[in-house]
């Protein structure tokens, strides 16, 4: 087990909201990896819709080599390409008239057949009436017909089609069937390297989560699940997707094409308030910082997007193309954190007692610990925690006061770390370790003397859900 030190950092400068960055070929190196880490993310998102495997195990080790230089868990996320439902591969542009029927077939020759090609046997799983949606939304048809194979669309609007681009079917039920055979190997993948999360896409109700739980259950991984919504049967069914997957993802850019643009902030908002009632951690996507792409300043709404996703209490805000493709990735990090920390100094996030739901044994010590902690006016609480469920309890809880997890488990440390407000810190399984913890904090001047710590803990340090005491200290 690699013991991770800690950066020395004063308690009163740690950001409670996390960033996560997705890496690609503006940060395809190890130097700009580390940069990345050292600028504030705190978890690294990998998709695997592009590049090879061989490219992402050297990402890996890079991370791995980065955060360990950096003294803090980062965790790595395995984001998979799920059914490929793009347009197929063409020459040129297809004029599209308002009225015109056009038809689309699994990897037609549109010269020889005046088929549109598909990358996904779209005719197997559309029905008449459906909406398809071509080119992410730009181009609005109806499905006429599916016969022999071929799907009839009807036009709505005038417009394009170019190749590769994506397709968008908010009426349509997969019926489980988005776990593809690429999906399926790179899971193996991920479960023979140091991956904490999958996140699976297209998601449409929670027997997808649990089907992919299977698969990760026989492969042996440990991986936690993100649910990304992004599909209107996603926002359908929002509460019973949260209730069963480890984490939730917003990706904006499809949901906003599935659904009605201007419903996305309200379900953002939606999605995050469920994130804090079930003690599940929510990510913010796309667009973050777009204009960052090409530009080294963001646009004022850019920043306030940023705040507003602070102030909702989100815990981690994701950048994709900005750190992925775009031309200052770094700066688009540091500009992320600037935002976040001013948000959470100038408008501390306060929790709602809506979200204080949680009648579990954990649930009850977690609020206990955060209204002692206030009661006693503590610099800090610290969570002894094998899962990380302790700790996930308290920061669902949105506590104000700095908290502190100290686990025996390296991968609990880097699923922690997308985590709002849970620094974490690696230490082997000890009845002591939250007073060990905390005097390597002091010696480090991170804690001070005459400081009070507040810890939660169990009778046996390193098993999972035995959390039953709290203790107040004073540093001497």
């Amino acid at each position: 087990m690699t013991t991770i030190s800690g950066p020395v950092v004063p308690l009163h400068h740690y950001k409670r909201t996390k960033i996560i960055a997705t890496v690609g070929p503006s940060t395809d190196t190890y130097e700009a990896i580390e940069k990345l880490i050292m600028a504030g993310v705190n978890g690294l998102r990998l998709n695997f819709s592009h590049g090879t495997l061989e490219e992402r195990l050297r990402q890996i080790t890079w991370i791995r080599k980065a955060a360990a230089k950096a003294g803090k868990p980062v965790a790595i996320i395995q984001d998979l390409q799920g059914p490929k439902i793009r347009l197929g591969e063409f020459e040129g542009i297809i004029n599209v008239q308002k009225g015109r029927t056009m038809s689309f077939a699994f990897k037609a020759d549109y010269e020889q057949t005046g088929q549109i090609p598909l990358q996904y046997d779209l005719s197997k799983k559309v029905k008449r009436g459906e909406r398809l949606w071509l080119y992410d939304g730009k181009v609005k048809t109806t499905v006429t017909t599916v016969k022999d194979g071929v799907v009839y669309v009807q036009a709505e609007n005038d417009g394009v089609l170019i190749a590769r681009k994506g397709i968008n079917l908010p009426d349509t039920d997969f019926e489980g069937d988005i776990i593809t055979n690429k999906d399926r190997k790179d899971i193996v993948f991920g479960s023979e390297q140091d991956i904490d999360y999958v996140a699976l896409s297209f998601v449409q109700s929670a027997e997808d989560i649990i089907q992919l739980k299977r698969l990760l259950k026989n492969v042996g991984s440990s991986a936690k699940i993100i649910a990304k919504i992004e599909t209107k049967a996603a926002i359908n069914n929002m509460e019973s997707i949260i209730s069963v997957a480890d984490a939730i993802m917003i990706a904006r850019g499809d949901l906003a094409v599935e659904t009605p643009f201007e419903s996305v902030p309200i379900e953002q908002r939606r999605l995050i308030s469920l994130g804090l009632r079930y003690a599940k951690p929510t990510i913010v996507a796309t667009q973050m910082l777009a204009s960052m792409n090409e530009v080294m300043e963001p646009t004022r709404a850019e920043v306030s997007d940023i705040a507003t996703a602070v102030l909702l209490g989100a815990d981690s805000l994701m950048l994709s193309d900005e750190t992925a493709s775009g031309l200052y990735p770094i700066q688009a990090v540091k500009v992320m954190k600037k935002v976040i920390l001013y948000t959470e100094k100038n408008m501390p996030l306060k929790a709602k007692d809506e979200y204080m739901v949680n009648t579990s044994m954990q649930g009850a010590i977690s609020s206990s610990v955060i209204r002692l902690a206030k009661g006693v006016q503590a610099k800090a609480i610290v969570a002894e925690t094998k899962s990380g469920a302790t700790a996930l309890n308290i920061a669902s809880l949105r506590p104000d006061i700095p908290l502190i997890a100290v686990t025996n488990d390296q991968r609990t440390a880097q699923q922690l770390s997308i985590v709002y407000g849970a620094k974490s810190y690696v230490r082997p399984a000890d009845k002591m370790a939250a007073v060990k913890l905390t005097d390597w904090l002091r010696e480090n001047k991170i804690l001070s003397r005459g400081d009070i710590v507040v810890s939660a803990s169990g009778r046996h340090p390193g098993v999972v859900g035995t959390t039953d005491t709290i203790k107040v200290r004073m540093l001497e």
